[in-house]
C-alpha cells in the first residue's frame, strides 16, 4: 500500500539526502563471508521506504527495532531513540505497531513520555545485520537486540551505577493507544496488556500481549498511570521501571515474548523459547537468515550490486509473520482463539501489493511456508466469515482497492500450494467474487460488486459515505473495475482447473469487463458514474476514480487480455509509440538512471496523480513494463527494468517508495534473476535480462521437482544487456515466457546476451497469450 498519507519529499531532498552527508549507516563489518554480510537493513530507512534496521528472523511474530520518532519507526534522518519496541511492518505507509517501546536509562525515572526521555545517538556507534542490531546511546548505555520468533532478547551495558533502568512504555506505540495494562510479578518479571488501533484510518481495535523475563532481579521498581511515577508500585496504565545494580556486573538482558491471543500464550512463548543466552539466540537468528538467503546464489555483478539484492532478498522474507503461539493457538477474525494443527498459522497481508511480486517469489523459494500462508488465509474466511482485504493481526483495515486476495489465492494454487484444501480455498472465492461481505463482517470485500455484476462496471461516486472503515472502492471505481476484472480473469483459470466450468465462462465473461472502461474519444480508461456516463477530466494523467495512479498508469493493468487492450488502442504500433512515450524511451536510452530519477520518479516521488510517465515506485504499475513482450518487443523491457533497478542501492535511501511488507524487494530480486509474474495469480513467467552472470536457485523437491535451478546469462552487463538467444536445458526457447509446469522441469535456463537487440521473442507467438 502506498501512502497517499505520508510525509512529502520533494527529488531535491531526495538527491541531496542520498549524498548522506551525516555519517552513513552501515551494516556489520563482514566477518566470515557468509550471505548476512552482504545484507543491508538501514535500506529504506530514508525518503518514507519505511523499512526497519532491528532484529527479526525470516517471517518471525516480533521485529525488534528502535523507534525515533517517525510515524512507522525509524527515520535515519532522526538522531534520537524513543525505545525498542516489539512489532514493525516493513515498509508499510501508514503507524502501526511499535508496542512496548523499551529504553535503558540512569539516574531517577523523572519523565513518561518517550519523546522528553528519548536518547540520543549517532550512526558512528551503530550497526546492524540480520537478526541482530546494536547501538550506543549518548547515555553511555550499549544496547543490543536479537529474536526468536515470538520474542525479542535485548541486552543492555550500562556504565557503573547503582540507578541502572529499563523503562517498559505499555501506553505508547505507533498506532492510536486504546489502553494499557502494566504488572510487575516478581523480582525477574514484567507483563503487559496493549491494545491499540490506527494504520491508515481508525481501525478496529488489536491487542498484544507480553511478559518480559530479566536474567537477574530487580533492585527496585515502580510504575506510572497518566504521568505519575510511584515508586514500588506493582501495576499501571502507562508503564513500569526496573532498577538494576551495575557497579559490578554491567550487564542486563531481558527476553519479552508476545502473543495475540492471550497472557497465557505470551507466557507459553517465552517458556517455548526463552532461556538461551543473548549470543546463542543472536547465532541462532544468524544461521536462520543465513539457510534462507542460500536458496539463492548469484554469480558476478560488483559488491553494491550484490548488496543491494541479498537486501531485497532478505526483506522479502520478513513477511507476513507468524501468528499462531508455540503451541498453535492464534485469535481468529471472530476473535476468539483457534488452533492450528499441521500448519503455522501467518498473519499481516498487505495484499493488494505482495499479490504482484512476493506471493511468487514466496512460493518459488519458501514453498511449505507459502502453503501455510495460503491455508491462514482461507481459515480466515472459515473463522471470520470471508476472506480478507488487508489485515494486521485479526483486524481488516480495508486499505486499498479491487479484490486482492483472489490473485494471491489462485498464485498458491497454480503453485500447488493449495494441495487437500483447493476446494475449500475455491468456494471462499467464488463467495468473494459473487457477493460482498455481510453487514457484521468489519471487511467489504469487493464492495462495489452489486453494480459491477449488474452493469460490467464499479461506479466513481465522489463523497459516497464510507459503509466501513477503510478505503472505498465506490472512491476509486476505475481502478476498482480493472482489479476486478483482473480477479475473474484469474479465478476463471482455477475454476477450469477443478472442474468448474461453468463458473470458469462466467468469470472469464467478466473478466473483460475492463472494455467497459474505454473511451473512444480519448483512447484511454476512464470512471464512469452512477448512470454509466464517463465523468472527470478527459486528460488521462489528470482523471478520476483511479486509485494511487492515472489512466496512463493502470492502462497496462489488464495482464488478462493484453491482445484485447492493444487492439483496443489501435494495434500494436499505437501501443509502441504509448509505451514509447508513458516510459520516455528516448530519454531512456540516452541516460537510463538520470531518466529513472528525473523523469519518472518527477517532483515529488510520492505524487501518483497528474503523471503521463511510468511510476516504478508504485504497485500499479510493476508488470507495465513487460508489456513490450506483446509489442513484440521485448528488448525493451529489458531497457525500462534495468533502469529501474538503478533505483535500488545500498545505502538508507535506497528503497524505491515504501516497500510494502517485501512488494518492492521482490520485484527487485525477481527481475535480476529474468524471471517475472506477468500473469499474476496465473501461471506466466515473463523473462529479460538478467544482471547477474549466473544465479542458483535451491528449490523445495516437494513442489520443484528438479530441486534446483540455475540461470546464466556470461557477460552480462549495462553494455551487453540484449537477449540473442534463449535456451530451457539446451533446448532453443523462442517464446518471450514460460509456464509454472514449464519452469517446475527445468534445470538450466541459458541466457546470451549482446549489446544490440536480436529477432528474439519477435514472432507473432512469442508473447505471453491472452487467458480464455
Amino acid at each position: 500500500m502506498r501512502g497517499t498519507r505520508r510525509t512529502r519529499l520533494c527529488l531535491a531532498g531526495v538527491m541531496a539526502a542520498s549524498a548522506l552527508a551525516a555519517t552513513p549507516a552501515r551494516a556489520a563489518e563482514p566477518s566470515d563471508g557468509h550471505l548476512t554480510d552482504l545484507v543491508n537493513p538501514f535500506i529504506g530507512t530514508q525518503n518514507e521506504g519505511n523499512t526497519f534496521p532491528g532484529a527479526a528472523v525470516p517471517f518471525g511474530m516480533v521485529q525488534l527495532s528502535p523507534d525515533t520518532g517517525h510515524r512507522t519507526g525509524y527515520d535515519h534522518t532522526h538522531d534520537h531513540i524513543r525505545g525498542f519496541s516489539l512489532l514493525h511492518v516493513s515498509g508499510v505507509g501508514c503507524r502501526i505497531g511499535g508496542d512496548l517501546p523499551v529504553l535503558p536509562t540512569t539516574g531517577e525515572v523523572t519523565a513518561t513520555d518517550n519523546a522528553r526521555y528519548a536518547a540520543a545517538f549517532s550512526h558512528d556507534d551503530e550497526e546492524a545485520s540480520p537478526g541482530y542490531y546494536r547501538v550506543g546511546l549518548g547515555t553511555g548505555i550499549r544496547a543490543e537486540l536479537t529474536a526468536t520468533a515470538r520474542t525479542g532478547v535485548q541486552r543492555y551495558t550500562f556504565p557503573a551505577t547503582k540507578q541502572a533502568n529499563v523503562l517498559l512504555n505499555a501506553a505508547q506505540s505507533l498506532h492510536k493507544p486504546g489502553g494499557a495494562e502494566v504488572e510487575i510479578l516478581d523480582d525477574r518479571t514484567v507483563r503487559t496488556k496493549i491494545s491499540g488501533h490506527g494504520f491508515c484510518r481508525d481501525t478496529g481495535p488489536y491487542t498484544v500481549y507480553t511478559v518480559t523475563r530479566f536474567d537477574r532481579p530487580f533492585t527496585a521498581f515502580g510504575a506510572w498511570d497518566a504521568g505519575a511515577v510511584t515508586a514500588g508500585a506493582r501495576s499501571g496504565t502507562g508503564g513500569a521501571y526496573v532498577r538494576f545494580d551495575t557497579t559490578e556486573d554491567r550487564t542486563v538482558e531481558a527476553t519479552t515474548a508476545l502473543s495475540y491471543v492471550d497472557a497465557r500464550g505470551a507466557a507459553a512463548n517465552l517458556r517455548a523459547e526463552g532461556g538461551p543466552s543473548f549470543d546463542t539466540v543472536r547465532r541462532r537468528a544468524r544461521e536462520a537468515w543465513e539457510r534462507r538467503l542460500a536458496t539463492v546464489r548469484v554469480r558476478g555483478g560488483d559488491p553494491a550490486l550484490r548488496r543491494t539484492f541479498y537486501s531485497s532478498l532478505y526483506r522479502s522474507f520478513l513477511a507476513p509473520n507468524i501468528g499462531s503461539d508455540a503451541d498453535g493457538r492464534y485469535l481468529g477474525w471472530d476473535q476468539r482463539p483457534h488452533r492450528a494443527r499441521g500448519f503455522t498459522y501467518y498473519q499481516n497481508w498487505s495484499l493488494w501489493d505482495t499479490y504482484r511480486t512476493q506471493a511468487q517469489l514466496l512460493g518459488l523459494l519458501a514453498p511449505r511456508e507459502a502453503r501455510d500462508m495460503a491455508r491462514s488465509v482461507v481459515r480466515i474466511d472459515e473463522d471470520g466469515g470471508w476472506l480478507p482485504k488487508w489485515g494486521y493481526g485479526a483486524v481488516e483495515t480495508n486499505i486499498m482497492t479491487g479484490d486482492p486476495v483472489t490473485p494471491f489465492l489462485t498464485t498458491a494454487f497454480h503453485l500447488g500450494l493449495l494441495k487437500g484444501f483447493e476446494d475449500r480455498a475455491y468456494e471462499a472465492l467464488r463467495k468473494n467474487a459473487d457477493g460482498v461481505p455481510p453487514t457484521a463482517f468489519p471487511g467489504v470485500g469487493r464492495e462495489a460488486n452489486a453494480e459491477y455484476l449488474a452493469h460490467g462496471f464499479a461506479p466513481y461516486i465522489k463523497g459516497r459515505p464510507y459503509a466501513k472503515v477503510g478505503d472505498s472502492d465506490y472512491h476509486f471505481g476505475a481502478s476498482a473495475t480493472l482489479e476486478y476484472a483482473l480477479s475473474d480473469a484469474m479465478l476463471a483459470q482455477m475454476a477450469r482447473a477443478l472442474g468448474h466450468h461453468g463458473d470458469a465462462a462466467r468469470f472469464a465473461a467478466r473478466s473483460r469487463n475492463y472494455r467497459n472502461l474505454f473511451d473512444p474519444a480519448t483512447g484511454f480508461f476512464r470512471a464512469r458514474d452512477a448512470s454509466g456516463a464517463f465523468t472527470g477530466s478527459a486528460d488521462p494523467a489528470r482523471g478520476t476514480g483511479f486509485h494511487e495512479g492515472t489512466a496512463w498508469q493502470y492502462q497496462w493493468l489488464v495482464p488478462q487480455d493484453l491482445p484485447g487492450m492493444i487492439g483496443l488502442i489501435g494495434g500494436k504500433a499505437a501501443a509502441e509509440r504509448r509505451l514509447d512515450t508513458f516510459f520516455a524511451y528516448d530519454r531512456l536510452l540516452a541516460d537510463p538512471e538520470l531518466t529513472a530519477r528525473q523523469v519518472w520518479v518527477h517532483g515529488d516521488p510520492y505524487d501518483y496523480y497528474n503523471a503521463d510517465k511510468y511510476n516504478p515506485q508504485n504497485e500499479p504499475d510493476l508488470i507495465a513494463p513487460y508489456t513490450y513482450l506483446s509489442t513484440g518487443q521485448p528488448w525493451k523491457t529489458t531497457d525500462v527494468v534495468h533502469a529501474a533497478l538503478t533505483l535500488f542501492t545500498d545505502t538508507p535511501t535506497g528503497m524505491t517508495g515504501n516497500d510494502d511488507l517485501g512488494t518492492m524487494s521482490a520485484w527487485n530480486v525477481l527481475t535480476s534473476i529474468g524471471v517475472f509474474p506477468v500473469q499474476p495469480g496465473h501461471d506466466t513467467w515473463g523473462l529479460s535480462t538478467p544482471v547477474f552472470d549466473r544465479v542458483d536457485l535451491t528449490l523445495d523437491r516437494r513442489y520443484w521437482p528438479t530441486g534446483a535451478l540455475t540461470v546464466t546469462a556470461p557477460g552480462t552487463s549495462a553494455a551487453d544487456r540484449y537477449i540473442q538467444t534463449v535456451r530451457t536445458d539446451r533446448r532453443a526457447h523462442e517464446r518471450t515466457y514460460l509456464t509454472t509446469r514449464a519452469l517446475r522441469s527445468l534445470r538450466t535456463l541459458a541466457f546470451t546476451v549482446g549489446p544490440r537487440p536480436s529477432g528474439w521473442g519477435t514472432a507473432p507467438d512469442a508473447a505471453p497469450p491472452a487467458l480464455k
